[in-house]
């Protein structure tokens, strides 16, 4: 009798030995080596089975698209692209305890009222899913609840009679094939699990959302291919210490990405925030220096948050740099721009960098504004209640124009703001300086970091604008 041959599979690449090592030759892991049956063999060369034949279509179809089924949630909709697709696959990943589960169910009740919804959980029981839904008031929702971790009863149950319209899989690492020896949440387990689902709502016609957990590197648990397998990977994010949690679309074949969805974790579960940036400067101090508001854009939303800076005297052979929000890298970045190109030093002081609110902002433009922050901690001078900044800054000082200059200046003007201090606008763009033609606001360009810095340290006059500069 032949002997049955095992396999070792790394759990967080995929990679197969056929031996077992510390260290995974595919992506350097230790110790992520795990046994794991092989799969029988197909049989080789193409004369061993003959496959059937396929048909092409012409790329303009004959039959209307169907509508996208919106949940009735505006920001879990925006995220999406406007809606569900039928037949698409969606990948919710997210912290522990962050509200995956719990925004998953309030979407699937306001879904209910028009679609047939289906929620399967392979980590919680009947009563506790009830507990939740009770707890959020959904419990008169027509959503129907099943814990299962078996894929083949779940296609059983999936395939018979009318399919729903929208399931829920919470989580895929809890489901198992039986065909395969491994155990659920491993690398076969997980790519083979989710592969079944994603083929019966595509064959089906119904929208499958499949939660998944995230490392403690953040990314979503198990083979780097499940995000390609789907048509949508969401990421949910917040800061536990802060109410606010971020719904952002990494990949959608039917969207935009690195769109955003805003809610408020409450009481009563997840609310939608419809405007953002009003709910993030709710409790800024607009006299305190230090401190200035950004005109950032999250996908095709402007989004306004408030940049903070402290700086103090540092006891220590190596000052601190502490930032919550924003790169590290590229502060050093624009201090290191500031001491060179502008003569502002800032080396020998403790330096704090702050985005207020919990947020996460990815994009250069904010380099302006941080410089801003920075040199009002330095000056002492505040940069204005009524002031937003944008604009990225280069090696060389020169402050160079960013994307979306009108969204960014629309969404200022109506929160109330004024002033604005960006990049000069591109040829042909508008007219440098004065008022915004769509916006109202009082326009002031600046071409390179020292207009910047002159202007927060005192003005246009030399003498002082030195003074106020050398007074850190």
């Amino acid at each position: 009798m032949a002997r049955t041959k095992t396999q070792y599979v790394c759990q967080e690449c995929g990679a197969v030995h056929a031996k077992w090592i510390g260290k995974c030759e595919g992506c350097g892991a230790w110790n992520s080596l795990s046994e794991e049956a092989p799969a029988e063999a197909a049989p080789k060369g193409l004369g061993a089975g003959r496959g059937r034949r396929i048909d092409f279509v012409a790329l303009k179809g004959e039959t209307a698209t169907p509508p996208r089924r919106k949940s009735g949630n505006g920001e879990f909709d925006r995220v999406c692209g406007g809606g569900l697709v039928a037949g698409s696959a969606l990948l919710v990943g997210g912290d522990p305890g962050i509200g995956k589960s719990t925004l998953l169910l309030q979407v699937t009740a306001a879904m209910a009222a028009n679609n047939r919804c289906a929620y399967i959980s392979g980590e919680e029981a009947i009563d506790q899913l009830r507990l939740r839904a009770a707890r959020l008031g959904l419990e008169a929702a027509k959503v129907e609840l099943a814990a299962a971790t078996s894929v083949r009863d779940i296609v059983t149950t999936l395939d018979t009679g009318d399919a729903p319209d929208i399931v829920v899989i919470d989580s895929i690492q809890t489901m198992y094939l039986d065909s395969l020896e491994s155990a659920p949440g491993t690398v076969s387990q997980v790519r083979a699990s989710a592969q079944e689902l994603i083929r019966l709502a595509k064959r089906r016609g119904f929208c499958v959302l499949l939660v998944g957990h995230v490392t403690k590197e953040g990314q979503i648990a198990g083979p780097r291919v499940l995000e390609h397998m789907v048509d949508t990977v969401l990421y949910f994010e917040g800061d536990r210490s802060h109410q606010f949690r971020i719904l952002r679309a990494v990949k959608n074949r039917f969207g935009a990405t690195d769109e955003i969805g805003v809610f408020e974790m409450t009481g009563l579960g997840l609310q939608e925030v419809a405007n953002p940036s009003a709910l993030f400067l709710s409790d800024r101090d607009g006299d305190v220096s230090g401190a200035c508001v950004f005109a950032g854009m999250e996908g095709s939303r402007p989004m306004l948050l408030e940049i903070q800076s402290l700086l103090s005297p540092s006891a220590l052979a190596t000052p601190r740099r502490a930032v919550v929000g924003w790169d590290s890298a590229r502060l050093a970045m624009v201090m290191a721009v500031m001491e060179a190109r502008c003569g502002l030093a800032m080396a020998g002081a403790d330096v704090y960098l702050n985005v207020a609110g919990g947020m996460r902002v990815s994009e250069p433009a904010a380099d302006l504004a941080v410089a801003a922050a920075l040199a009002s901690s330095v000056s002492g001078v505040p940069v204005g209640a009524e002031t937003v900044i944008f604009g990225e800054i280069g090696l060389s000082g020169e402050v160079r124009p960013v994307a979306q200059t009108d969204n960014r200046l629309k969404e200022a003007a109506k929160l109330g703001f004024t002033r604005a201090i960006m990049p000069k606008r591109r040829r042909g763009s508008g007219k440098p300086g004065g008022k915004a033609e769509q916006s109202g606001l009082d326009i002031v360009e600046v071409a390179h970091l020292t207009d910047l810095i002159e202007r927060f340290a005192g003005g246009d006059d030399d003498t002082g604008a030195q003074r106020r500069v050398n007074h850190g």
